[in-house]
């Protein structure tokens, strides 16, 4: 069942929140809380950042990478993917602290220039827009779960035999993003909340049916800090927020 998700922490509730911190906490670092997560979160975690009233860090990258960083020690207090396998795979590595919690979901889209306009999802289509040298940007399957949920929606559409020679892997989809919002490429693979305000243009939406569910787990590390749970819980209770950012419960 879907999670139903409570509306944005007002000023004062976080405040209150923070003040659970304790000073020990933040006298420890000097820097508050780290948080590890998807760089498809940023503007939405830039924007809860800004209203937390106590200092957050937050580092942002593929979520491959960031898991790979947190098992190997990195000084993270609550990590956030976008895909529940690597979240599965740090629980197995014994970095975790409790159950994640799922805390959005989001669909896949492809982005296209301002005034490209709509492009069919068939190949005679796709492979016109694309041009004789144009390339369609998207994450790195091996390690960017936009990446691999777009190489499982073209196989399943039967595109991606023909798509996959002119994929322009990048190092996450912030950085595909970057791609198309320069017109560097005709087209990109990313997630929806990518194009929310860019100025980039939706050029089609990728079937929900044709790929596994998006979904950003969240979780406590091992090891985290005092607040790390308090900030779990407000980043649980964001469901307006996320939702303010192209993302869905």
């Amino acid at each position: 069942m879907a999670r139903r998700f409570r509306s944005r922490p007002t000023r004062r509730a976080l405040l209150g929140a923070a003040l659970a911190i304790g000073v020990a906490g933040r006298a420890r670092s000097g820097d508050g809380l780290t948080v590890f997560a998807a760089a498809s979160l940023k503007p939405a975690l830039d924007a809860f950042a800004s209203d937390w009233p106590a200092p957050l860090a937050i580092s942002y990258g593929g979520s491959g990478a960031m898991a790979r960083q947190v098992a190997a020690g990195a000084p993270a207090d609550v990590v956030i993917l976008a895909a529940r396998d690597w979240m599965e795979w740090l629980a197995g590595e014994g970095v975790l602290d409790g159950a994640p919690v799922d805390l959005a979901t989001n669909r896949l889209i492809l982005a296209a220039p301002p005034g490209a306009g709509p492009v069919e999802l068939t190949e005679a289509a796709l492979l016109a827009r694309l041009g004789p040298e144009g390339r369609i940007a998207m994450g790195d399957p091996m390690s960017v779960p936009a990446g691999r949920y777009g190489q499982q929606a073209l196989e399943t559409l039967g595109l991606w035999a023909r798509l996959a020679p002119r994929a322009l892997m990048a190092e996450n989809v912030r950085a595909a993003l970057a791609f198309v919002a320069r017109g560097d490429v005709p087209l990109a693979l990313v997630y929806r909340s990518d194009a929310r305000g860019t100025g980039v243009e939706v050029a089609a939406t990728i079937p929900a049916s044709a790929h596994a569910p998006i979904r950003y787990p969240a979780a406590q590390v091992v090891g985290a800090r005092p607040g790390a749970a308090v900030l779990l819980a407000a980043l649980e209770g964001a469901g307006a927020l996320f939702a303010d950012h192209g993302f869905a419960p």
